[in-house]
């Protein structure tokens, strides 16, 4: 839970509702009776795969709420890989077939393991903006797939120093304590894309009184940096909230393109932007 939880009152079935809403790395909105904790709307148990490593016992279900739907994919099958080419997209299919690869919430593993969505988002740090006449919350989302893989204490420090001057943003973790260094990058292509499809961010907002998306839409554009053009509106990447005005207006930059934006609340439509002298990841005030 990378953020603040966010109180409001709603209209549910005729009647005054006290609400608390929390969002996920999962790309997950949990609503809650903030009186009572009792949810909203329903969030089921259901079994989530197991660990593989000797010792190690996770609980056997997870706690998937049944509305809102989930913000961003939480599946990619080898078929699902995205790439610029034909080769750089199979490049990106031999890589998902090689992990595993059982659904959101698979535990490291030393083989390997996709996780998707990844750490990155979801939705990160800058918490929902609500608007609340309107009853909608508004908040952005990050699409990316990682590859976390657990390292042998032994093979630890070797790995960690043949790894440093790989491309990429490799993340390498001792964990002390345990049996296992771990290891945690993005799940990218031989040129250094996402191997899923975008957008690789998204503004959504959510009618909090029926628990319905309302709309969501791609945030963000190519850098001016990125050589390669690209035949579709990506979506990028993000950190850091949105900012809520009475006039139903959301801003937000988080972007990596460095551009301050102004969305239409109640349909998602884009009403001016600009740029920024530098990145925008945090929230607008």
């Amino acid at each position: 839970n990378p953020q603040a939880p966010v109180l409001m009152d709603v209209t549910i079935d005729g009647r005054r509702t006290p609400i608390v809403v929390e969002t996920t790395k999962q790309g997950f909105a949990y609503v809650f009776n903030r009186e009572t904790g009792v949810p909203v709307w329903p969030i089921e148990e259901r079994p989530v795969a197991a660990s593989d490593l000797p010792g190690e016992i996770l609980s056997p279900t997870q706690p998937f709420p049944t509305r809102p739907a989930a913000l961003v994919p939480q599946q990619l099958r080898p078929e699902d890989a995205w790439g610029l080419t034909p080769w750089d997209r199979g490049k990106c299919r031999e890589k998902i077939e090689a992990l595993r690869n059982d659904g959101i919430f698979t535990p490291p593993s030393v083989r390997g393991t996709l996780m998707y969505p990844g750490n990155a988002g979801g939705t990160n740090w800058g918490s929902v903006a609500i608007e609340p006449s309107r009853r909608i919350a508004v908040l952005n989302m990050t699409n990316l797939p990682f590859v976390v893989r657990l390292i042998p204490r032994g093979d630890f420090e070797r790995e960690k120093s043949a790894g440093r001057g790989l491309l990429g943003l490799r993340e390498f973790a001792v964990q002390e304590g345990t049996p296992y260094g771990l290891l945690r990058e993005p799940l990218q292509g031989p040129l250094l894309m996402p191997c899923v499809a975008p957008p690789w961010g998204t503004l959504a907002a959510l009618a909090l009184d029926t628990g319905e998306i309302l709309w969501q839409v791609p945030l963000g554009s190519v850098p001016d940096q990125l050589r390669i053009p690209l035949p579709v509106t990506v979506g990028l990447p993000n950190l850091g909230g949105p900012l809520v005005t009475a006039g139903g207006v959301a801003f937000i930059s988080a972007s990596m393109d460095g551009t301050l934006r102004a969305f239409d609340v109640e349909t998602g439509a884009e009403l001016w932007h600009d740029r920024l002298p530098a990145g925008g990841n945090a929230n607008p005030m």
